[in-house]
């Protein structure tokens, strides 16, 4: 029930917790309950191809920003912003936020180096 109501809206949640209806790829797909659904035979590809693209970015921001989203989520709304505005900012200051924009700019593959 923890997981389930901090997942998806409360309608949504409700309504399964009193049904007890099971909920299949398509339907857990329109409540957010997943991301995403797809056959079974490109599952692996799927996998594959969002875990190459977070593999593609910086380890550093990456690790900036899993971290302010959980201690945002622990915040107030006003102390969340105020927090993530200081993250960003701080970000926005490293090296690889710098190459990230340049390599944007320049239509080339970031050269990361976690600075």
């Amino acid at each position: 029930m923890v997981a389930l109501s901090r997942n998806v809206s409360n309608k949504h949640a409700m309504e399964m917790l009193l049904t007890g209806d099971m909920v299949d790829s398509k339907r857990a797909e329109q409540i957010g309950l997943i991301n995403r659904a797809c056959d079974d035979s490109l599952l692996t590809d799927e996998v594959n191809a969002v875990a190459n693209k977070i593999a593609s970015k910086s380890s550093l921001t990456l690790a900036i920003g899993k971290k302010a989203f959980y201690q945002q989520s622990e915040m107030t709304l006003r102390k969340a912003y105020q927090y993530c505005c200081e993250v960003m900012v701080d970000n926005m200051l490293k090296t690889d936020a710098e190459e990230g924009i340049s390599a944007f700019l320049t239509k080339r593959k970031p050269e990361w180096q976690d600075k």
